[in-house]
């Protein structure tokens, strides 16, 4: 299919079934963070999942690719990001399953639909607003500070869109996650699964990887922790079985 790619923007490959993604170098780029949500929520087949905050469209695009017996409809609120996933999405010819609308994700319930994911997916702003220096590329500051949009904006339009029993899951900062478990709790969405991302063996967690349950019932379960290096810089088993799986 004849998709435009614009000056100063890339084609990057996913190295998943041949899977092509549009970026731009001066905006937000996927990274791990994105890898690992996507390896972790696990789409499961005939799943109408949604992806809040989809930036360029990776996490929905690997989705897409480790399950091809699901739909996800991802939302974006800067218009030209997501006007580059949604053509990044035609060039891979998966407008039938994948879906991009450029909206607020605290109103996409309106048109979405209320109640109606089984799975909801987000890989949030990070940084405080006003807590670091912040980028002076706006599309990269609303990619990473999270300026008006809370932890509870999140958790709640996660709640709205999904059905009880559906899961929500997000990467969070590991010294943030209680604020993102709280707001969670207080949508109506149970913390049911935590994993801690190690960047290295033997060191503090950098992420935490967190899954919870629409109406769901108490009880967290401690998956065994991430690590990504050993401590010789080398890669692990684990991060070998998420990138060669990606």
């Amino acid at each position: 299919m004849d998709v435009p790619i614009y000056s100063g923007e890339r084609l990057d490959d996913l190295q998943l079934d041949g899977l092509k993604l549009i970026q731009r170098p001066d905006a937000f780029r996927f990274g791990t963070d994105s890898v690992l949500l996507a390896d972790f929520a696990a789409p499961r087949r005939g799943e109408a999942a949604a992806d809040l905050g989809c930036g360029a469209g990776a996490i929905a695009l690997m989705m897409a690719g480790h399950q091809p017996r699901c739909e996800i409809d991802a939302v974006e609120l800067q218009p030209d990001i997501a006007d580059m996933a949604a053509r990044s999405v035609a060039l891979n010819g998966l407008e039938a399953r994948v879906r991009v609308h450029c909206m607020d994700m605290r109103e996409a319930w309106r048109t979405l639909g209320a109640g109606r994911f089984s799975l909801v997916v987000c890989n949030p702003p990070y940084g405080r607003s006003g807590a670091a220096l912040e980028s002076e590329s706006e599309t990269k500051r609303l990619a990473r500070h999270e300026g008006d949009l809370t932890p509870g904006d999140i958790a709640r339009s996660a709640a709205k869109l999904l059905k009880n029993g559906g899961r929500f899951c997000a990467i969070y900062p590991a010294p943030r996650a209680y604020e993102l478990m709280r707001a969670m709790d207080e949508a109506g969405i149970a913390p049911k699964r935590l994993r801690t991302v190690h960047g290295v063996e033997g060191r503090a967690p950098k992420f935490v990887l967190l899954e919870g349950v629409r109406q769901g019932g108490e009880g967290l379960h401690w998956l065994p922790p991430l690590v990504l290096r050993h401590e010789d810089g080398s890669f692990t088993g684990e991060w070998h079985r998420i990138y060669d799986a990606k």
